[in-house]
């Protein structure tokens, strides 16, 4: 078996190949090229799998994004895309080669880090990768969605002193982009849309051509903070997603799609865990949660540097013992936080920690705790107090989230 990079000459063998791993027809892109996901696919960073003849049996690629850590920090952060093998070669190792191949072509690059979304999440912990942000679903009847006014002198709840204008997709290219650029800068836990996505309308909406109708929120000055993009359909609305930094906005908005005419419910389809939504409803049984998932999965790929790039909030002193069984490395390495910047060294001292790379990738957003994980018996703490030691350390300014789909 060869794998090989591809170029711009491979992409309808490369599609065709992918399309059929997963029993799928290709969608026939817009005039352009635009307007079907894997249109924003970068040909020069994907692998393709061929037996001894030169049959295609398998893909791998990765795009070109920013990862923002703790401490809004922006990071190179390959996303791992387009994976599959095809049903008559799946269990002979395909999968495997094509990803440690992936993963040694990324390290060699300068890469520290990957991330992406797992279609199983069994696969992709044998690779050392590890789930790092989650989501949920908010579904609240209409007539049940009014919301209390803050308590405590609180400002959240009440109304801004901005404006909420609705404007088809079509009509706020822009603004949109302009927007999340924004918001990702600021979000732990959220990747960048580069330019391309959007001009090639990739993804799913509100990139995508879908018609969707964008609530836009601007500030006193008239300035756009935010939008929620949402659809109508059956009675029930549906939020793709809604986004801004900031929560007086996140508010104003939700209460816009909750007081929508004609409507029996409001759907927010992504909502990071502890989102205050939920607490402001007056009613908040009226919240009902459900399809709690996985989103963001994160692969480390240098220990050292990936722990020194981001920020920390707590000064404190971890020796953690990584294993690597898939790169077949382990490295024991000491954490030192001082006044939000962390070193990391090689160390001959006993561990603290013991646990795998795909749980070191897991807690390194802030997203997951390691007592949890001492818990569920994946980490190992090795004296009393480490774990909730390792619980501050990691701890990130605000839950990390990732709404992009690729």
């Amino acid at each position: 078996m060869e794998i090989r990079s591809t170029t711009d000459e491979d992409l309808d063998v490369f599609v065709t190949t992918l399309h059929t791993a997963f029993g799928l027809f290709p969608e026939t892109p817009a005039e352009g090229g635009g307007g079907v996901w894997w249109s924003a696919l970068e040909m020069d960073r994907g692998l393709l799998a061929r037996t001894a003849d030169g049959r295609p049996v398998g893909t791998a690629a990765s795009y070109s994004f920013e990862l923002t850590l703790p401490g809004e920090t922006l990071v190179p952060a390959p996303g791992v895309t387009a994976v599959g093998v095809l049903p008559s070669h799946r269990r002979q190792g395909v999968l495997s080669a094509m990803m440690r191949h992936q993963l040694t072509e990324l390290r060699a690059g300068g890469e520290f880090l990957s991330v992406l979304l797992a279609s199983e999440a069994l696969i992709y912990r044998r690779f050392g990768y590890g789930p790092a942000t989650y989501t949920h679903r908010l579904t609240v009847p209409r007539h049940r969605g009014a919301l209390a006014l803050p308590r405590a002198g609180g400002t959240a709840g009440a109304p801004t002193t901005g404006s909420v204008e609705v404007l088809r997709r079509a009509e706020c290219g822009e603004i949109l982009e302009e927007v999340y650029d924004r918001y990702r800068r600021v979000q732990p836990g959220a990747l960048s849309r580069p330019h391309r996505w959007w001009a090639l309308r990739a993804g799913q909406p509100p990139i995508a051509p879908a018609a969707r109708y964008i609530a836009v929120h601007r500030d006193a000055d008239g300035v756009p903070d935010g939008y929620a993009s949402y659809s109508v359909d059956s009675g029930t609305l549906t939020v793709d997603e809604t986004i801004t930094a900031d929560d007086a906005v996140f508010t104003a908005l939700a209460r816009f799609v909750l007081g929508h005419d004609l409507v029996s419910q409001v759907v927010f389809k992504h909502v990071p865990p502890g989102h205050p939504l939920r607490w402001q409803l007056a009613d908040f049984r009226a919240g009902q949660v459900s399809d709690h998932t996985d989103w963001l999965w994160v692969r480390l790929l240098d220990v050292p540097r990936a722990l020194t790039a981001r920020g920390w909030f707590t000064d404190g002193e971890l020796v953690l013992d990584v294993d690597d069984p898939f790169l077949g490395e382990r490295g024991r390495h000491l954490l030192s936080v001082r006044d939000g910047k962390a070193d990391c060294v090689p160390t001959d001292r006993e561990p603290d920690l013991s646990l795998d790379i795909s749980d070191l990738g897991s807690v390194y957003l802030g997203g997951t705790t390691p007592s949890t994980l001492v818990r569920a018996g994946h980490v190992r703490a090795h004296r009393p107090g480490a774990a909730a030691l390792a619980d501050a350390l990691f701890a990130a300014e605000r839950t990390p989230h990732c709404l992009h789909w690729f």
